[in-house]
């Protein structure tokens, strides 16, 4: 099978490698196609792109789709945060997801450290992890209606430190019944959710997102679903691709897929 990825990340926001290195590599592994997703402009997000790195990373794939027309399709999207209000024309695709939960002006990243984690559930939710994730899930639910998103990231990303469930139980009714809630909003939006093997390449997680129980639901509905390595060095472009591929919808590596809708 031949793989292509949608979701990365370059030196213009928090990625390792330059478009161009990254372009070489995805031609190097026999892509037919790579997309870049750099994190939105945001003023509390550490991994944003600034609005000048913002301008030179569109410049830049753009200039790389004109130099390898012919040899690979490049796209160029963006990977907004729900927060975020900068803009999003002139990008060919949208990835939607939720990085931080906001008290008033204050933001706190879902996936910075379990450190920052649990004090969101410490100082803002009263020590109930259930209610963290209620708040979450709300946000994932309303993520195509606050930014026309086509691609929903990394579902379940406050599972990211959890997955020996030794912060909350996925189990527990109030938690799966918030995440499906969110599931349940999201099914007649024209979207596609991703299972993103990003966590395993950094070393946090041995298995992609989403949970078991929420990609079977994805199944169950024929909700539409394509791999995401959330790419921030080359050499984990394809990251496990080859073991989750049999989960995706048929011909979601092909651009058109992304594009069409």
């Amino acid at each position: 099978m031949i793989f292509a990825n949608y979701h990365t990340h370059t030196t213009f926001c928090d990625g390792r490698d330059t478009p161009e290195q990254l372009v070489q590599e995805a031609l190097r592994l026999g892509c037919p196609a790579i997309g870049f997703s750099g994190h939105s402009i945001a003023p509390y997000d550490y991994a944003g792109m600034t609005p000048e790195h913002e301008a030179q990373y569109r410049a830049e794939v753009r200039r790389l789709q004109a130099a390898c027309a012919g040899q690979i399709r490049i796209l160029c999207g963006v990977e907004q945060d729900y927060w975020s209000e900068a803009s999003m024309d002139d990008y060919d695709y949208v990835i939607g997801g939720v990085h931080y939960l906001r008290r008033g002006s204050e933001f706190r990243s879902v996936d910075g450290t379990p450190a920052i984690l649990r004090s969101i559930v410490d100082d803002w939710f009263g020590g109930d992890w259930y209610a963290m994730a209620e708040e979450y899930y709300r946000l994932v639910g309303n993520l195509y209606e606050k930014t026309r998103c086509r691609v929903i990231a990394h579902f379940d990303l406050i599972e990211k430190f959890n997955e020996d469930g030794s912060l909350f139980d996925r189990n527990a009714p109030r938690y799966r019944a918030a995440a499906l809630c969110a599931l349940e909003q999201l099914r007649s939006a024209p979207v596609i959710f991703e299972i993103n093997t990003g966590a395993i390449a950094r070393g946090y997680r041995s298995t992609p997102y989403p949970a078991p129980f929420l990609l079977q639901a994805m199944q169950h509905s024929h909700l539409p679903r394509m791999l995401a390595a959330d790419c921030h060095d080359r050499r984990f472009l394809l990251q496990s691709f080859a073991q989750y591929a049999s989960l995706v919808t048929p011909g979601s590596f092909e651009p058109e897929f992304l594009l069409d809708f």
